[in-house]
């Protein structure tokens, strides 16, 4: 997908490869859009700092790829979609600092607006949780390195990477996200992401 001529991708990369405590990335694809990623990822980003390996059939499955072919430094591993492409590379940074500072587990979020009902399979309400204590989640998540793998070696599925950490038993940090990590999913979310660009470039 194309936002202003650029695959989103391309946005990804750039805006994560501008954070200065990212010395290290890697692009998990498909095997049939393994050569257009690595390509893409020359293009993008300063050489030798991207490198691209083939994901699996599950999210958990394509981190875990990503995981194996880290460096014996990365000890801070952020875990982020493409479908968030604007991003910003100041978010990347805020959430190094976080795990930094002592929090081993660290995601970005913003506030719930809309009330939410809990729903039995029959479509019958069953709880309505307080909003205010709810949080729609974004990526990048940052990890210890040592957490997001003890996380995965668990093997269990989720929606999320923070989601795995939470089921090992680990704790999880919510600090504030950024209005621009929104998730292009939809023709009306690609729409908003081009107003997002040209209102930064005016």
């Amino acid at each position: 997908m194309l936002l202003a001529g650029q695959p989103l991708l391309h946005h990804a990369l750039q805006r994560a490869a501008g954070a200065p405590e990212v010395g290290h990335i890697v692009v998990v694809a498909p095997a049939s859009h393994l050569q257009d990623a690595g390509a893409l990822a020359s293009a993008s980003t300063p050489r030798g700092l991207v490198q691209v390996v083939e994901g699996g059939p599950e999210r958990a499955d394509s981190v875990r790829a990503g995981l194996r072919v880290l460096r014996p430094d990365d000890g801070i591993v952020l875990v982020h979609d493409a479908a968030r492409c604007l991003a910003p590379s100041s978010l990347f940074s805020r959430l190094v600092r976080e795990v930094r500072s002592g929090h081993p587990a660290v995601v970005p979020g913003t506030p719930v607006t809309d009330t939410i009902k809990q729903v039995d399979p029959t479509g019958r309400v069953v709880a309505t949780p307080d909003r205010a204590s709810l949080r729609a989640i974004q990526t990048p998540q940052a990890f210890l390195r040592e957490v997001l793998e003890h996380a995965h070696a668990s093997r269990r599925e989720a929606t999320d990477d923070a989601a795995l950490v939470e089921r090992a038993g680990g704790h999880v940090r919510v600090v504030d996200g950024d209005p621009a990590a929104f998730k292009i999913t939809t023709p009306e979310d690609l729409a908003a992401a081009e107003r997002h660009l040209a209102d930064a470039s005016s």
